[in-house]
């Protein structure tokens, strides 16, 4: 098993470079082709290597960011998806620092044509990887081990990764221990744990690890605390530490410095695009612009949200509280097209400026949203221990429709383990996270809300 771990990981940093590589080379024949002849400055053979060097590394920085090199990871229209993103983002840098170079813009239609072919590059190494992939490495055999909870949610998700996973047998934990051990033991890839008593969980964890079989294990909320605690060797007994979450002084000025820094950049970089909003919004209807709505962010404090108004005047003219569903009638056709690239949400930096919320943390809920929650799910309240976020853990990593309880765990990832970099990077994946079509998704009939409850057990895994 490990011999085959070591040579995926060669097979897919060979894919990787290649990739890279022919990048690396079509833009060394636009920049010795047309770009290096325009510089002021004279470049020899240094200063020739050091601009491919340079694209090089904002290549890689760029496309780890993303998940572009992410091979067998994520889904085949993903990783083709995310490396093109990564791409225009390098390109978008390397004409900047040209025009820095020459003090005044260049024709960027040479760059526009080079990002076509790398394109089109991307495509052909995406579908061609990834059928390398899939032909030397099979997916995996899992073993399922569940509780009492229904199994058909895990299920479905693993479905929807064939390509990665093959749930090949599902067994009830009450089967006993041993018997889940043997069965471990019976030519499986790996075992995944699912809502499991602590108890057994540890068990069959340390069984397997043992073994050396491979544990797949969805964490509950007490785990996920247990991992942002801190390490220490105050004698020979190791201690974990977790303590009443507050950022450091330093934390926080740098925190509210990137708040308005970057605030004042896009308030004043994304106005045209606000004032042609704001008409169109207003020329529709005639109705109001803005839509104000009572959240909550830090403690509990509440404040007025600001957003463009995507629904109808009258959408809730009943005073009750109702999520967007997919094919919302209430939403206006101005209000779709403005929903499916996030510019409903500019108007926000307002509320970043004015110190209501920042750019990255937990998503602001309204209060009977949340006392709701709180009925189902007492540590939901865990996560007002930070300020509201215009975007945040759980809108990288999850969907518009994520289920409250998998949400309240993205976010708790993300309070237990902050750091002024985490936030730097939720901001930069943020910007792939806004075109993709799910990010926006509206909730399904089926889906489970605050604003449509069902039974506790169904809502969320029990933490005993």
């Amino acid at each position: 098993m490990k011999k085959l771990e070591t040579w995926k990981r060669l097979i897919l940093i060979a894919m990787s470079s290649i990739c890279i590589g022919l990048q690396v080379g079509l833009y060394a024949l636009f920049w010795y082709g047309y770009y290096s002849e325009r510089m002021y400055l004279k470049f020899y053979f240094k200063g020739h290597l050091l601009m491919l060097f340079v694209y090089g590394v904002l290549l890689f920085f760029f496309s780890q960011m993303y998940g572009g090199m992410r091979i067998g990871y994520l889904r085949s229209g993903e990783v083709m998806f995310s490396q093109i993103f990564a791409t225009v983002c390098v390109n978008a840098i390397t004409y900047l620092q040209m025009c820095l170079m020459v003090r005044g813009f260049l024709d960027i239609r040479p760059l526009g044509f080079m990002t076509a072919l790398e394109a089109a590059l991307i495509a052909l190494w995406t579908v061609g990887s990834s059928g390398i992939y899939r032909r030397i490495f099979s997916p995996r055999n899992l073993l399922l081990v569940h509780g009492d909870r229904p199994a058909a949610d895990i299920l479905h998700k693993f479905e929807s990764r064939k390509d990665k996973y093959h749930v090949k047998k599902s067994v009830h934990a009450g089967i006993g221990l041993e018997a889940v051990c043997g069965e471990a033991e019976s030519g499986y890839n790996a075992v995944v744990l699912w809502d499991l008593p602590a108890e057994l969980r540890n068990k069959i964890y340390k069984f397997c690890f043992g073994k050396g079989i491979r544990v797949y294990v969805m964490p509950k909320i007490p785990d996920i605390l247990i991992k942002g605690a801190d390490q220490l060797h105050l004698f020979d007994t190791p201690i974990l530490l977790t303590r009443e979450y507050v950022l450091s002084i330093e934390q926080r000025m740098a925190k509210r410095t990137i708040d308005l820094v970057c605030g004042l950049a896009l308030c004043i970089l994304t106005s045209p695009i606000m004032l042609l909003t704001a008409a169109a919004i207003k020329l529709y209807d005639g109705g109001p612009i803005l839509y104000r709505q009572i959240r909550c962010t830090k403690d509990m404090k509440e404040f007025y949200i600001l957003k463009f108004r995507s629904m109808r005047p009258d959408a809730e003219k009943d005073g009750v509280a109702r999520l967007a569903s997919k094919h919302d009638n209430r939403i206006t056709p101005i209000g779709r097209l403005i929903r499916m690239v996030r510019i409903d949400e500019l108007p926000q930096l307002f509320n970043i400026l004015k110190g209501e919320m920042t750019f990255i943390g937990p998503r602001p809920e309204r209060p009977e949203v949340i006392e709701k929650y709180l009925e189902d799910m007492p540590e939901f309240l865990f996560r007002t221990k930070v300020k509201a976020g215009l975007s945040g853990y759980a809108q990288v990593y999850g969907k518009y429709n994520t289920t409250p309880y998998d949400k309240l765990k993205l976010d708790l990832f993300y309070i237990e383990n902050y750091s002024i970099w985490l936030d730097i990077k939720l901001m930069l994946l943020t910007l792939k996270t806004v075109l993709r079509p799910e990010s926006t998704e509206g909730i399904d009939s089926s889906q489970v809300t605050a604003l449509k409850t069902p039974d506790t057990a169904d809502l969320q895994e029990r933490d005993e």
